[in-house]
């Protein structure tokens, strides 16, 4: 794995796996880079099958961060609760299996691009935005939905670590589209809570 991601994040990994680390711990090594890391970290799981109980804390943590970042900050910051969370280690050992399968793609289709995009201050902040917005989405309890979101978030963070602006425009394209499918999807669950209530009461 070459990309700085892959190895950032494969290298926090290992060191969850074989000693427990808070959230707070990771933040305290990875610096200004915790904003991409730490929110990579966070919604890389809801790609694979995930236990009860996590979405809140997790998808709270990314939206905060998101937040932040969306406001200009430049170094992250959690609230306590989460801050203390600890990945299980048997959960950071199939995250790093899972790692491989996700690296593989796109290290095919990153690398430093329309670095005058990338490296812009205000688009820093739209890349915050996005991810907060992307956070939200990623919180509605709609089943089997979660990677959706997810996947439009990694490549955010994917495209700030690797400086590649051509991957943050797609991103953007890829948000409209995620929102437009979540919009389609809350219009067909309220069409047919609206038909069960109907009947209900006739």
């Amino acid at each position: 794995m070459h990309l700085r991601f892959s190895q950032n994040i494969k290298s926090l990994l290992e060191k969850l796996a074989n000693k427990p680390l808070t959230l707070a711990d990771v933040l305290a090594e990875t610096s200004e880079r915790g904003f991409s890391l730490v929110i990579a970290l966070l919604v890389l799981p809801f790609l694979f099958p995930m236990p009860p109980g996590f979405t809140v804390i997790l998808g709270s943590g990314s939206l905060i961060l998101a937040l932040q970042m969306a406001l200009g900050q430049r170094f992250p910051w959690l609230p306590k609760r989460i801050r203390q969370f600890q990945f299980p280690r048997w959960f950071a050992q199939q995250l790093l299996k899972n790692l491989q399968r996700v690296t593989g793609v796109l290290e095919k289709v990153t690398r430093p691009r329309l670095r005058w995009i990338a490296e812009n201050p205000q688009i820093w902040q739209l890349n915050g935005l996005c991810i907060a917005w992307l956070s939200v989405l990623l919180m509605l309890p709609i089943p089997f939905t979660n990677p959706i979101p997810t996947i439009g978030i990694l490549l955010l963070v994917i495209a700030m670590l690797e400086a590649d602006g051509l991957l943050m425009c797609f991103s953007y394209g890829l948000t409209a589209v995620i929102t437009l499918l979540f919009a389609v999807a809350a219009g067909t669950f309220w069409q047919a809570l609206s038909s069960v209530l109907q009947s209900l009461f006739q």
